[in-house]
């Protein structure tokens, strides 16, 4: 079947004649493969990470006051790992897609 994808790869525009089985096996092979790229994609979305604060002020355009502000207004907090300040990703996604 790799053949198949490498020979299709190098000469897009040639006719190939193929059984039945092999071309359920070829459409079996593509949605595997797009299945395993899709749940790894989700899986990379769902992670948590933990941006400085220089880190989110950039992302979203703001001074580092205005994040303390935030921070004391409940509006954005803050999360202590290893005794420094940082934002949940996923708060900082909320805030600019809500924007």
């Amino acid at each position: 079947m790799n053949n198949l994808i490498e020979i299709a790869k190098q000469c897009p525009d040639i006719n190939i004649t193929v059984k039945a089985g092999d071309l359920l096996e070829m459409v079996e092979y593509c949605v595997s493969t797009a299945k395993k790229s899709l749940e790894q994609t989700i899986q990379d979305e769902a992670a948590e990470t933990y941006p400085s604060r220089q880190k989110v002020a950039e992302m979203l355009n703001v001074d580092l006051s205005t994040l303390w502000r935030w921070n004391k207004d409940g509006y954005l907090k803050t999360v202590e790992i290893g005794g420094k300040r940082r934002y949940r990703m996923s708060d900082v996604k909320k805030i600019l897609t809500s924007n």
